[in-house]
């Protein structure tokens, strides 16, 4: 068998080949995993409703989509989740709210009662360092130094450093206020869905 010439010409097409094969098995991988990811975010997301709505049985009473401008002025998209009772009581909402952090976006859901009182939150997603802003899903947990269950966004929360009352994680102060201001928009979003919900109104906020 002759020997492949060592050109150019020759190397490139091998090298396009091992590209192809390559590409190939990529796609076969990731179409297998892709049914699996999604099955899991799935779960994710419904195991986080249960938990920032107080842990207890809860039934979905439907879904909302709130368009509004965030505190930069760039528009953004709020879920709420409206959750019941097994009895039909409204018990409020989980509302998923992503603000920009210290290492990218930072995606949370908080669950608010009627009233507009945060229930619980836990972080869908983040990349923030670990050790540091990582901690945002212990932190401003109930018992946490920068407790914010039970607290109500009528008026926005901010760190302490900006003449607020609520203590931001250690050194993770870009965090903690990117952690805040989802929160703030998630209620926000969730008093505005209220409000088109009972006038019937689109569910768009200037």
């Amino acid at each position: 068998m002759k020997k492949l010439e060592s050109t150019i010409i020759n190397m490139a097409c091998v090298l396009t080949g091992v590209a192809v094969i390559a590409g190939g098995a990529l796609a076969a991988v990731n179409h297998v995993t892709e049914a699996p990811i999604a099955a899991q975010k799935v779960k994710t997301l419904q195991d986080g409703i249960k938990s920032v709505m107080g842990g207890g049985e809860v039934q979905m009473a439907g879904i909302d989509t709130v368009r509004q401008q965030d505190s930069k002025g760039k528009p953004a998209e709020y879920i709420i989740y409206n959750v019941n009772d097994r009895q039909g009581r409204c018990l409020g909402a989980a509302v998923e709210s992503t603000s920009g952090g210290f290492g990218g976006d930072l995606k949370v859901l908080v669950g608010f009662n009627p009233d507009g009182d945060i229930l619980g939150y836990t972080l869908l997603e983040h990349a923030e360092t670990p050790g540091l802003g990582a901690k945002a899903d212990k932190w401003f947990q109930k018992g946490g130094k920068g407790d914010i269950i039970g607290r109500n966004p009528a008026s926005p929360l901010t760190v302490s450093k900006d003449g607020g009352q609520v203590d931001a994680i250690t050194a993770s102060t870009i965090t903690s206020r990117a952690f805040l201001q989802a929160v703030n928009s998630a209620y926000t979003a969730y008093k505005q869905g209220k409000a088109d919900a009972q006038t019937g109104a689109s569910r768009q906020a200037k």
